[in-house]
């Protein structure tokens, strides 16, 4: 079978003669395919080795992941894995692993790699690129060389080491595009120039006294467009992108390096349109508790209630957002179960630790014979608002006219996905949002 690149940046990506090669910036440009080709041009030399990393090693293993790719491809090769390592009829080797830790970088120590390919490179600390880079070395005749895969992440180290291949606008420059820099790294700090010659005479010797060792490092752009195979495979994951919120879509889907939360990106009030008079008739309805943790804190306890309708639509149909008592809290919530209609879902969220859980089993007692469940937040609040946020600029949900509109708005348009500020009500939302998706997909995945 015939196995090779598409034609475009993928190909461009093994081509390249850099010592570092950044790919990507936006997703399904076909990243970790083009990886994993790499390590198939030197499947003959016994002496290779080649080590692919993942932040979390459960990553590797997800459908479609990384390791989920290799099957596909090194049989077809030759290659016989054990464990995470593919062993090829020559003796040559390719690992996979995680580094989920930051002193998980010292598990390589003493090793000797010619291939460190970081899949997601925006994931890892910069300590651990670099101490990664001090076992990128080799006896198999091959000279240590980095590749990475990496979609935008204007905090992370990456980011500025392609700041030269990225415009004013975070956008990838295309003219720059595969071409090679060269640099130095000294005291921490990284010179850059246009050529291996112009670093040497410029520095002679670092801080060591030793003679520099320019490298060179490269980042080639790629997007969907460019992955004709998936396009083809599944047209549906082009509209997938195209549906994430304003946030993950410029960067995923736009490759911009720059954008980040920020208030206003993930709520407008215009999305939501007029508040309506009167409601249709709902499907599934589902009030979700986001209770405060102290009496007259900071914090309020919000049960947001909101319906979706037979076409997909949802309802913000009613807030209830106070400051109480633990027994004025389960009062409300009493109140609003016997006000709500009957097959209502009633969502708890669950708090961490052994209080939280004593808590929840006290309401669900509290409102027997009601449709009652709780859930433990995971992620951030900004991870957990994106699914609502990119319903919502899609104009498909709406709001009852109420007393408590002014509130709502302003509190969701001052959201800027952090876990700072007031988010009580953004958490009420999500949190319903989240629940009715999760009872029936009403979302574009």
């Amino acid at each position: 079978m015939d196995i090779r690149p598409q034609p475009g940046p993928q190909e461009q990506f093994l081509a390249t003669p850099a010592d570092i090669a950044f790919f990507g910036g936006s997703a399904g440009g076909g990243k970790s395919f083009a990886m994993l080709l790499e390590a198939i041009r030197h499947r003959n030399n016994p002496k290779f080795t080649a080590a692919f990393l993942r932040r979390k090693k459960t990553d590797l293993l997800k459908p479609g992941g990384l390791w989920d790719t290799s099957c596909e491809i090194y049989p077809l090769v030759g290659a016989k894995s054990s464990g995470l390592t593919w062993t090829f009829a020559s003796g040559a080797t390719v690992s996979m692993d995680g580094m989920e830790h930051e002193k998980d970088r010292f598990n390589w120590q003493g090793t000797q790699i010619a291939l460190i390919g970081f899949d997601e490179a925006t994931h890892f600390t910069e300590a651990q690129f670099w101490y990664m880079l001090s076992r990128n070395r080799s006896a198999s005749g091959i000279p240590g060389y980095i590749r990475a895969g990496c979609n935008p992440d204007p905090d992370s180290f990456v980011r500025t080491l392609i700041d030269w291949w990225i415009g004013p606008d975070g956008l990838p420059i295309k003219e720059r595009s595969g071409v090679l820099r060269w640099f130095v790294r000294i005291g921490g700090e990284m010179r850059w120039a246009d050529s291996k010659a112009e670093l040497i005479e410029e520095f002679g010797k670092d801080e060591m006294g030793q003679e520099v060792s320019p490298k060179s490092l490269t980042f080639i752009r790629s997007s969907i467009f460019d992955n004709r195979i998936l396009l083809d495979k599944d047209p549906s994951y082009l509209a997938n992108l195209k549906a994430l919120s304003k946030v993950d879509r410029a960067q995923l889907l736009d490759g911009n390096w720059n954008i980040r939360a920020a208030a206003g990106l993930y709520f407008q009030r215009q999305w939501f349109g007029e508040p309506l008079d009167r409601l249709p008739e709902m499907k599934s309805v589902c009030r979700f508790w986001d209770r405060a943790s102290t009496p007259g804190g900071g914090d309020w306890t919000v049960g947001l209630k909101l319906g979706r309708d037979a076409d997909g639509i949802c309802y913000v149909m009613d807030v209830r957002r106070f400051q109480g008592s633990p027994l004025e809290v389960e009062k409300a919530i009493l109140q609003c179960a016997q006000g709500d209609a009957r097959g209502t879902m009633i969502v708890l969220e669950q708090e961490p630790g052994s209080s939280g859980v004593a808590t929840v089993d006290a309401l669900t007692r509290l409102l027997m014979g009601y449709r009652v469940t709780a859930t433990r937040p995971t992620g951030s609040k900004g991870d957990r608002a994106k699914p609502v946020s990119a319903y919502a600029e899609a104009r498909k949900v709406r709001v009852l006219r109420a007393p408590w509109n002014d509130a709502f708005f302003t509190e969701l348009e001052n959201f800027d996905g952090s876990d700072k500020g007031v988010d009580d009500q953004v958490d009420g939302l999500s949190g319903a949002f989240n629940e009715l998706a999760n009872e029936r997909r009403i979302l574009v995945a």
